[in-house]
């Protein structure tokens, strides 16, 4: 049996859960990956009250589907970020408060604990999102930056997730970061980094997603096999880039999506320059069982066509492992 085809709702938070739990069943995906936003998951109903939980599942039920994962995106991004008023947009008036920075970080890892209790009320095992970071704006380095901020960025994040992951332990639930530009963890390097700086917890992993790290020059499919035994989701999301310069690099002119000047874009599954084909592959090595949820953006597309088309798309594009080798028929050896 191949993996469940789910549809991330982070896009679709704008739609009642009902209303797209019906139209991701017409467009033929298995579940829904529930984003805590939107009227999808609320979290500290979640935590406190099974019988809201046991609502959420009933109303994807009636469609036929199922869940295996929540998201937090964005309450998991304050708890290392540099907080400003961009932060307000994102988070519920419950974690922003005053917006003193200090306390919205500590409000934020309050949710994130809440978050592993509802998602275990749920019944599921994973919740993916951000984590934030304390030193993203230090990327590129000039002024010089000092090794010694680097490594305090690392240590504050260990410090901040550190108590939220053994919260996730408690209750079966693992966390699986987005590996993602803005987080503390971007690329293979910074995702071996951040693992280090855990001690290798047990409740961290990562959401796989090959679209953030194709743009950026990172290899998706190496991504896999090093990380294999810490990927405990994934996400199906395709991106172009340019195979030529042009006017914007990797950093994106401050363009907005969608702009003709940029040097990449996020596309409709197929229609970008991800290694579908490799990454499915990369996968079955290193036995990874879970779902397979479509996160859509496309700037030019209708996104109902687009769920529907990238849906097909991953059922045709996926496949089983083998049993064994192809060719055991003409071994001399018979068990």
């Amino acid at each position: 049996m191949n993996r469940p085809v789910t549809l991330f709702t982070g896009q679709w938070a704008d739609l009642p859960l009902r209303e797209l739990a019906a139209k991701a069943a017409s467009w033929g995906y298995d579940g829904l990956e529930l984003a805590c936003w939107g009227d999808h998951f609320d979290v500290a109903r979640g935590a406190e009250d099974p019988a809201y939980c046991e609502e959420r599942r009933a109303a994807l039920g009636a469609h036929g589907l199922g869940v295996w994962a929540i998201s937090n995106h964005l309450v998991g991004q304050a708890v290392c970020d540099p907080i400003d008023e961009r932060h307000r947009a994102i988070l519920p008036a419950r974690v922003w408060g005053d917006g003193e920075p200090e306390g919205v970080r500590a409000r934020a890892s309050e949710e994130m604990i809440l978050t592993a209790r509802a998602a275990a009320n749920l019944g599921v095992k994973i919740v993916n999102g951000f984590t934030g970071s304390r030193i993203w704006h230090l990327l590129y380095g000039f002024p010089p930056v000092a090794e010694e901020a680097i490594v305090d960025g690392f240590e504050d994040f260990a410090r901040r997730w550190s108590p939220i992951l053994d919260a996730f332990s408690e209750v079966g639930v693992r966390f699986a970061l987005e590996v993602h530009p803005t987080e503390i963890a971007f690329d293979s390097v910074t995702a071996a980094r951040a693992v280090d700086a855990l001690h290798g917890h047990e409740a961290f992993g990562f959401n796989y997603d090959p679209s953030h790290l194709c743009y950026q020059g990172v290899d998706c499919v190496d991504f896999i096999l090093r990380f294999g035994d810490r990927i405990h989701h994934a996400h199906m999301k395709d991106v172009w880039w340019s195979p030529v310069p042009g006017r914007s690099g990797v950093f994106g002119g401050h363009l907005p999506f969608g702009h003709r000047d940029r040097s990449w874009d996020f596309r409709s599954l197929g229609r970008g320059r991800v290694p579908f084909e490799d990454v499915i592959r990369a996968l079955n090595r290193v036995g990874y069982a879970g779902p397979l949820s479509v996160e859509w953006e496309d700037s030019g597309m209708d996104r109902e066509h687009g769920a529907a088309e990238a849906c097909g798309f991953v059922r045709r594009l996926d496949f089983p492992s083998a049993g064994g080798s192809f060719d055991a028929a003409f071994s001399r050896e018979r068990a």
